[in-house]
């Protein structure tokens, strides 16, 4: 009865940006936090200071990057696309730097779990990093 007095109107939705590297890293720091299916917020919070540390963005900007990034995320095929794009836009020595802030997130709620581990590892051979590199990348994240 309701619902012909009160149609259901389409949701209109806004078609997702093109990715760039920005949101390449932010999606693939979303894919990590949401591979254990347990999204949690200091996933969240670790994923906006990334965010905002890496790309000088206020806060409430980083947020915003990070929504973007989780619709991104959501719509995804695979991590080849992001990782090609920050393999061509940035610097191997910054791919690193990059890897380090993946395990901050992973670790960010107090968890390691395996599949986000291994979700982790498929990033950084998308993005280039060697075997050794992460070896030392996740020796140092683990203090």
């Amino acid at each position: 009865m309701f619902e012909r007095l009160f149609p259901k109107r389409p949701k209109e939705t806004k078609p997702l940006p093109d990715p760039t590297p920005q949101l390449a890293l932010g999606a693939l720091l979303v894919r990590i936090a949401m591979s254990d299916r347990d999204y949690q917020a200091p996933e969240v919070a670790a994923i906006d200071k990334i965010l905002s540390g890496t790309f000088d963005l206020k806060p409430l900007d980083a947020a915003k990057l990070r929504a973007t990034c989780e619709a991104l995320e959501r719509h995804a095929q695979g991590t080849s696309e992001y990782a090609e794009i920050l393999r061509e836009s940035v610097p191997y020595a910054d791919r690193l730097g990059l890897a380090f802030a993946m395990w901050q997130v992973l670790l960010a709620d107090g968890e390691h779990a395996a599949i986000e581990e291994a979700t982790l590892h498929d990033i950084e051979a998308a993005l280039g990093i060697t075997p050794k590199d992460s070896a030392d990348i996740k020796a140092r994240a683990l203090g």
